[in-house]
């Protein structure tokens, strides 16, 4: 029963971070305001909770509530999955930065500058986070079927 309480966590944790993720994007491509950035600042908080949560509770399973850590381990898509986490969630640092950049000027009502560029590139950096999680959806599915076993 446990096995199923953790998937159902995971997979809450995995829609909270996807759902924050489209909602940074929507927030980022209206005008910047006080209030959205603070939105923003929010939002990012919520995005990086989730994402601690899916890697915390995933790893949790894998060792403990499924299928045990030498099918993962022997598995192409685990570590397809795992390998596209780690790239999608390193670039999100950047995003995380500026946003936490704005927190003092936000607290006194000022509104935070963006240079245009540096928004490009975290927009960017956002689609390729939405593609990444498509991308380890898949492998999720491969994996739920059996494929990819090594050896």
């Amino acid at each position: 029963m446990m096995s199923a309480y953790f998937a159902f966590f995971h997979h809450i944790a995995a829609f909270a971070l996807m759902t924050a993720l489209a909602l940074e994007l929507v927030l980022l491509n209206g005008e910047l305001s006080v209030l959205r950035a603070k939105q923003l600042m929010r939002v990012d908080l919520i995005y990086g909770t989730a994402a601690g949560l899916v890697l915390l509770i995933g790893l949790l399973r894998v060792f403990y509530f499924e299928k045990g850590s030498f099918y993962y381990f022997h598995n192409f898509y685990f570590h397809l999955k795992l390998g596209v986490f780690l790239l999608v969630g390193l670039p999100s640092i950047i995003p995380t930065m500026e946003f936490l950049s704005w927190r003092k000027i936000a607290a006194k009502g000022e509104l935070p500058v963006i240079a245009p560029k540096k928004l490009k590139l975290i927009k960017l950096i956002i689609h390729l986070e939405l593609l990444g999680i498509v991308v380890i959806l898949f492998c999720a599915a491969q994996m739920a079927k059996g494929a990819g076993v090594i050896g």
